[in-house]
Formats: structure tokens, sequence, C-alpha cells
């Protein structure tokens, strides 16, 4: 089982019943290239039908310039949760939009900054 992100191919390397860890192409012994997909089934109860939730994470070690060590870890964690009965579309829209403002520059100066208020 592979999985695609940006040009690189991560090959599926820890299963469970709920998420599936992969391997990234600069994965080695002493260096992080890691993806996990992650799912919770919708939890109803007798007045909402609940929240499928997903996460998806990388991890990765960057090196390190001006810093007490020499590399360090890097960690993307997104989070969805959309109510049961969502249109496709709704959820296209969504998510759309959220990679539209990750890839941007205000978040990247958010990241890198960190700043908060634009």
């Amino acid at each position: 089982m592979t999985l695609s992100i940006n040009a690189k191919t991560y090959t599926g390397n820890n299963y469970s019943a709920n998420s599936v860890g992969y391997n990234g192409p600069s994965k080695t012994a002493s260096v992080k290239d890691d993806a996990k997909l992650s799912q919770t089934a919708p939890k109803p109860t007798e007045s909402f039908s609940g929240l499928g939730r997903t996460q998806a994470k990388l991890t990765r070690t960057l090196t390190l310039t001006g810093a007490a060590t020499a590399t360090g870890d890097a960690i993307l964690t997104i989070d969805v949760a959309v109510p049961v009965g969502f249109a496709g579309a709704d959820v296209d829209t969504l998510l759309n939009d959220a990679g539209a403002f990750v890839s941007s520059a205000t978040f990247k100066t958010h990241v890198k900054t960190p700043q908060v208020a634009f």
C-alpha cells in the first residue's frame, strides 16, 4: 500500500484497525520521513448523528542551524471532523480552502515567525 504526497511515494509500514503509518523516501534509522493516516468513527446519540474524524500527520527530521542540536523533528498534524450526512461538495470546498491557506504566504509566516495577527 502506497501513498503519494507532492510527487513523493510513501510505503505502508505500520497497520492497525484505524490507522496506517507510512515510510517516506528519505526515511533512515536516524532520519524521520513519516506519514500517518488515522480515522475515528462517528459516535451518534439520539439527537446527533455524530462526527467522522480523520487525521493526517507528517513528521520529518530537519537539519538545524544555530541550534543546540544538529537535527530536530518538524511535525504537521491535520485534524478534520465532519458531521454525518455532509455534502461531498461542501467538504471539497472546505479542504480546497484549507489547502490554499496552508500554502499561502500568510500561513508560512504564521509558522516561521510565529505570528497570529495580520
